[in-house]
């Protein structure tokens, strides 16, 4: 068992079970052996590769349709442009160089920020930009200065927790984890019964055994980020896997060293997520008086301009470059790589509008 591992088995001997939701917690946050606190994940001696790193194209277009939303709100002076869940830093960077070379009056009147938790990864990030212009950092969004906001997040909520729970003989009740007679780790239903009324609409006809999964801190998260567009207007853009509507089924998993890895079997050691429920994501920003859309990664940097892109670095490179390139587009937007799976959510004040997104 894992250092964090045996600290949850020690919790859990001495104060019961405790919710999927407060596993993911620990497995990711936790100060002394947290996954995301004492690791760099990202890449390819981490656990997982991000689109940022796939290929500069994806920053480039998220770059161009920041600096479009920009404009199309009527330039504030004063704007932000945010990333939450940076990463290394990639997108960032190149989102900075995109934003120079096209809107340099954004990129000249605009400060730059990342909202990052873990300081190794501010170490890193800060490496990654260091020859890229001045950037705050903050660990919190309450901290960012009273300004209209431009914010992105790519592969933030996935890793946000989620509460499962899980019909049973008798009824919902919320799934948790805890010792079995080896003192191993276990999913286990709980003793208390749920309010079907909490639960997505199909839940009603879900068949005994079936899990779904919400997650109040995910709808959190959104509500800040929304209340903070609604007050000073702004734009935001979020990337992840996912699906469009609320669904039944478990979707925690962990990954490892580029491989899927039991959720249970290296707390601390394994990065773990859950598919976002865009429908929710949405709902929360619509609460506050924005507008959400949604489309398909495919949709979206296909509708951006990938493919002209693409052809525009290929044009002087040699042919190993161009089908490097062509493997790339395939990746980000094929409908069986991320193209499908990975949904990017707009949010703006009420009637904005920003292509590929429908008014």
């Amino acid at each position: 068992m894992t250092p964090l591992g045996k600290r949850i088995a020690g919790l859990i001997e001495a104060l019961g079970p405790i919710s999927v939701s407060e596993y993911m917690a620990l497995c990711l946050s936790d100060p002394d052996y947290g996954y995301y606190t004492t690791r760099q994940p990202f890449g390819r001696n981490g656990d997982f590769t991000t689109a940022p790193e796939i290929s500069q194209m994806f920053g480039e277009l998220v770059g161009v349709w920041l600096a479009a939303a920009w404009q199309a709100l009527g330039r504030p002076a004063d704007a932000m442009v945010v990333e939450i869940g940076p990463g290394r830093g990639t997108l960032m960077k190149d989102i900075a160089r995109t934003v120079a070379r096209i809107a340099p009056a954004l990129r000249a009147s605009a400060s730059f920020h990342l909202v990052e938790t873990s300081p190794r990864l501010r170490d890193v990030q800060a490496t990654t930009l260091a020859d890229s212009g001045s950037f705050a950092w903050h660990a919190d969004i309450v901290e960012l200065p009273d300004r209209p906001l431009f914010i992105v997040g790519n592969e933030l909520f996935d890793a946000l927790p989620v509460h499962q729970y899980v019909r049973t003989a008798k009824g919902w009740r919320e799934r948790v984890v805890g010792l079995d007679d080896d003192d191993t780790l276990r999913f286990y239903a709980g003793a208390g019964s749920t309010e079907l009324s909490l639960l997505p609409r199909d839940a009603e006809t879900a068949p005994e055994g079936a899990v779904v999964e919400i997650s109040p801190a995910r709808a959190a998260l959104m509500h800040k980020i929304a209340d903070r567009i609604a007050a000073r207007s702004g734009a935001g853009l979020f990337i992840d896997y996912g699906y469009a509507k609320p669904a039944v089924g478990d979707t925690l998993q962990a990954l490892l060293k580029h491989a899927y890895d039991d959720p249970l079997a290296h707390p601390g050691e394994a990065d773990l997520t859950a598919h976002v429920d865009f429908a929710a994501l949405a709902q929360a920003a619509r609460q506050t008086g924005l507008d959400a859309h949604l489309l398909t990664q495919g949709e979206f940097l296909l509708g951006m301009g990938l493919l002209e892109r693409a052809g525009q670095l290929g044009a002087a490179a040699d042919e190993a470059a161009r089908e490097r390139l062509s493997r790339e587009v395939e990746r980000l937007a094929g409908p069986q790589a991320m193209g499908n799976l990975f949904k990017v959510l707009a949010v703006l004040p009420a009637g904005g509008r920003v292509e590929p997104f429908p008014g």
